[in-house]
Formats: C-alpha cells, sequence, structure tokens
C-alpha cells in the first residue's frame, strides 16, 4: 500500500493526516486515517492491523490529490545517506577527489554519512537556491523508512525493521562540498538546506516482485531536468541490500524507529558524476527556474522547483591564524 502525510489545502499549518493513496493519475484520492494515527506506528502494525485499518480508510469519501499538499511522509528521527552505487562513487571521485579508480576502502563495508533530518521537504515543494554555491546538483536514490528499533540485527533480522520505501533526492552544493571534502570531515553545509523525500512510503510487500536473485530490489529510477532525462539507472546496480545497509548500521549501534537509510546515488543520478568523467561542466548546474523530476519504478514520483533563496544569511567567520612556536 501507499501512504501518504497530506494537509487539504485551507487548512491551517500543523493539521496535517496520514493517508491511504488509492488510483493513479487524476483518478488518485488519499483517504486519512483517523485524527492521530503516526506514519511509523502505522508502518510498524502487525500487517493483518495495519490491512483492517487500511480498509476501514479506503470506505470513506477521500480527497483527490489535486485538493491536498503531500508533506514528508515522515519528519525523520535520523537519516544516512549510504554510497552503494559503484559507478556513481567511481566518476565522482574522479571529479571531486581526484582518484582514477573507487577507493579499495569502499569494497569493505556499506559506508554511509549522516544528513540534516531537519532539511527534508515535500515531494513537490519548491526548493530555494542555497547561499554561496554555483554548482548546485541532486541526486538521485532510494530510501526505506525504519519501523522498529535494531541493534546488532543481522541481515534476516533487519527485514523486520523496513516499513516501506520512498525517493529521495539529496540536493548538494558541489563546490561547498568539495572545499569541506578537502578537510577530511564530509559534507556538511554543502548538503544541509534541502532533501526531498516523497511523495509517499510504498510498504514493503508491494515490491516483493522486483526482488531479484541477490535479493535486492530491481526497478527502474530516471531523473530529467526541465523535461529532458539526465540520468538513468535501475536499483538492482547496488552493492548491498538495504538489510545488508541496516545490519551494518547496527552494529554495535542502534538503529531507531523513524529514521531513513538511503541507497546513495544511483549512476548517472547526480551532474557531478558526468562532470568527474567528462572534466566540464555539462550539463551545466542547476540554475534558478529549473524543474528537477525523479521517478522510482513502483515507488512514485517528486517534482520540484528551483526558485531564489530569500533568507539574509550572516557572513562566514574566518578562522584566527595563529603563530606557531618551534618546540
Amino acid at each position: 500500500m501507499r501512504l501518504a502525510a497530506f494537509r487539504p489545502y485551507g487548512d491551517a499549518a500543523g493539521r496535517n493526516h496520514v493517508g491511504l493513496v488509492i488510483g493513479v493519475g487524476a483518478d488518485a484520492r488519499v483517504h486519512a486515517f483517523p485524527s492521530g494515527t503516526g506514519m511509523v506506528e502505522l508502518l510498524a502494525a502487525d500487517p493483518r492491523v495495519r490491512d483492517a485499518e487500511a480498509d476501514a480508510a479506503a470506505a470513506t469519501d477521500g480527497l483527490p490529490l489535486g485538493e491536498v499538499a503531500l508533506l514528508p511522509p515522515v519528519y525523520p528521527v535520523a537519516m544516512r545517506d549510504f554510497i552503494t552505487f559503484e559507478a556513481h562513487i567511481e566518476g565522482v571521485s574522479r571529479g571531486m577527489q581526484g582518484l582514477s579508480a573507487v577507493p579499495a576502502e569502499w569494497y569493505e563495508a556499506p559506508s554511509f554519512l549522516f544528513m540534516a533530518p531537519h532539511a527534508v521537504q515535500g515531494p513537490y515543494q519548491d526548493v530555494a537556491m542555497p547561499p554561496d554555491t554555483a554548482r548546485l546538483d541532486f541526486e538521485l536514490e532510494l530510501g526505506a523508512v525504519i519501523c522498529r528499533d535494531v541493534r546488532n540485527a543481522t541481515v534476516e533480522e533487519a527485514t523486520s525493521a523496513i516499513g516501506g520505501y520512498l525517493v529521495m533526492n539529496d540536493w548538494s552544493a558541489r563546490d561547498v562540498q568539495s572545499r569541506e571534502m578537502k578537510l577530511g570531515l564530509g559534507p556538511s553545509k554543502g548538503k544541509d538546506f534541502a532533501t526531498t523525500i516523497g511523495p509517499w512510503v510504498v510498504t514493503p510487500d508491494e515490491l516483493d516482485r522486483f526482488r531479484n536473485d541477490e535479493g535486492l530490489i530491481d526497478v527502474a529510477m530516471t531523473v530529467s531536468v526541465n523535461g529532458k532525462q539526465v540520468g538513468a539507472d535501475r536499483s538492482g546496480a547496488m552493492s548491498w541490500t538495504f538489510e545488508e545497509m541496516i545490519s551494518y548500521a547496527s552494529r554495535a549501534s542502534w538503529v531507531k524507529a523513524g529514521e531513513i537509510l538511503a541507497s546513495g546515488t544511483c549512476s548517472t543520478g547526480a551532474l557531478a558524476e558526468t562532470w568527474g568523467r567528462t572534466g566540464t561542466l555539462l550539463p551545466a548546474p542547476l540554475q534558478v527556474g529549473d524543474v528537477v523530476e525523479m521517478v522510482v519504478e513502483g515507488v512514485g514520483v517528486i517534482r520540484n522547483r528551483i526558485v531564489a533563496g530569500t533568507e539574509a544569511v550572516p557572513p562566514v567567520p574566518a578562522a584566527r591564524r595563529r603563530l606557531r612556536q618551534e618546540v
């Protein structure tokens, strides 16, 4: 089933609902669950209980999707972004780190970085151009919503922690990111301004038919800018399953209900990968007015327009240079 967070147009901010999405295209409607229903709790419920609640919601009239604002399906307690697509890491490593091959360390474990959970935005929300960048980029990813706490989970145990899947765009200011990564800290201000997720959460049973022999969900992933496709891959090209990613993340640590774990960018799912391979800034970095659309087969579509930033930001404080004495 597809489960969305929404607010009818005209309702006050904060009056958000969780609903069941039925139908496609112009015929799609969202049917609200009872007030107070939480997305993560619903995903964690016994499937028989959830099915009964969904049947009750489906019996209501529902609202056309055109009459509601789709919100981020989850406001995550934490977010971890993995790098599981070998071709992407190879291309980006060339451009941002000057490497001619994938680092050997990448093959040893499904590495990840922590993201800014407060930066999530809805699937069709405008995204403001962040300050200090001339190289705004997108990243096409598949994300999993965690619905129960796990620690030291085996791959088999990790399966029950996955509540569902969604589409993610991990927006990136590549010039800012490049400066930060020279310090060995990973990106921070290069990625903390916006992360689009949605349009809803698709429960795992809906994607079982896409599982391949390696246990990977194998669905088509595409990204377009202003109606022109600029990237495409399949999630079956991931080098680790989500269950393996969760198991690794939970080693001597908690992975908590309400987290989102993301696949990392698929091959050609970001402009920086092409820049790294060609040594040029073509296609050009994103500009105000550009519309980025991402489609993941069996999951959904997210679409965002870049708009001018309106916030007044403080200046960047430079370091105090200290004289160093020889010992």
